[in-house]
């Protein structure tokens, strides 16, 4: 068994090679139940023991207070209460994992932090009919050796329950828009409601998948049918955006397919990742993406895609 320990999370950079490899890492925890949960390491800075927390007023629920790491205050939360599992009396947890997600650094108090594995994305699949009470925070599963079940944490909707959405802004619409379209892709459920809600403030058509063996799979057919009519699949779709740790295929090898195939030449490919450093930025260059876009800031996405579309509304 391979204890985590910090010297093994910071060479994050390094393990970015996995990703054009359809691979990920996975951090697996508990949180003082059976339940075998896990988060993707590239979101995890570090693990430490539960420090002490300052207690501040008017949190909300889940936040259990704030402590200071290296010069900043950032904000503590009980993974276990936030998805709704807490049971009364229940420590808040042993461990900590510190966190960067969409420019944000969070402490996760877990019960337990247990190893890195190391999993193939088109063997992470989504749940199905979950009926766990954790299950609108579960992204994707996948399966241990021995069989157990492994959940993986929908980190942009635990986000959002604690401390809200962020709001969309006054973005400005293209102008006469009528026959531009994006396709786009993300496994998580917030995700793919703030994209849809920024594409229809540009005044943009779209549509969308799941998971990024779902997405290449709707591409084909698209292409295809484009083909069967003798056009060009890039009269009818005008943009491609990705994300880039997805279940059964990852964005940049979703990437890398589209990029290879002269059926979709002249569709741009923008990539939006919460992964934004600068090592996976470069691994997105290396499979081609036009852009690569941080999560979440609705005004850098708009403001991304818009020459894109414009372009496309010009031609």
């Amino acid at each position: 068994m391979e204890r985590v320990d910090n010297n093994l999370l910071e060479t994050v950079d390094a393990r970015t090679k996995l990703a054009g490899s359809n691979r990920m890492e996975i951090l697996l925890f508990s949180l003082g139940t059976s339940e075998i949960f896990g988060i993707n390491v590239f979101k995890v800075r570090e693990v430490s023991k539960a420090p002490f927390i300052t207690k501040s007023p008017n949190m909300p629920n889940g936040v259990e207070g704030l402590i200071s790491l290296r010069g900043n205050v950032i904000p503590v939360l009980s993974l276990a209460k936030v998805i709704g599992i807490a049971r009364p009396g229940q420590p808040l947890g042993g461990s900590m994992m510190v966190t960067e997600y969409s420019k944000r650094t969070l402490g996760f108090l877990v019960h337990e932090v247990d190893r890195i594995i190391r999993v193939d994305w088109e063997k992470v699949r989504q749940p199905d009919n979950m009926i766990a009470a954790s299950s609108n925070f579960i992204t994707a599963i996948t399966d241990l050796p021995d069989g157990k079940l492994v959940s993986i944490l929908d980190v942009e909707s635990i986000l959002a329950q604690t401390f809200g959405e962020a709001p969309i802004g006054s973005i400005q619409p293209l102008g006469k828009q009528d026959d531009v379209n994006v396709f786009f892709v993300d496994d998580s459920s917030i995700a793919r409601k703030k994209i849809a809600e920024v594409l229809e403030k540009l005044g943009v058509h779209h549509k969308h998948a799941l998971n990024g063996q779902e997405a290449w799979t709707r591409l084909e057919g698209m292409a295809n049918h484009a083909h069967q009519q003798k056009r060009h699949l890039s009269d009818e779709l005008n943009l491609i955006l990705v994300d880039a740790e997805m279940p059964e295929m990852d964005g940049y090898v979703l990437t890398r397919n589209i990029k290879n195939d002269p059926r979709f030449d002249g569709i741009p490919v923008v990539m939006h990742s919460s992964l934004s450093s600068e090592a996976n930025r470069s691994m997105g260059k290396s499979v081609g993406v036009d852009a690569y876009v941080a999560k979440f800031d609705a005004d850098v996405l708009a403001d991304t895609l818009r020459p894109y579309l414009l372009k496309a509304n010009r031609d």
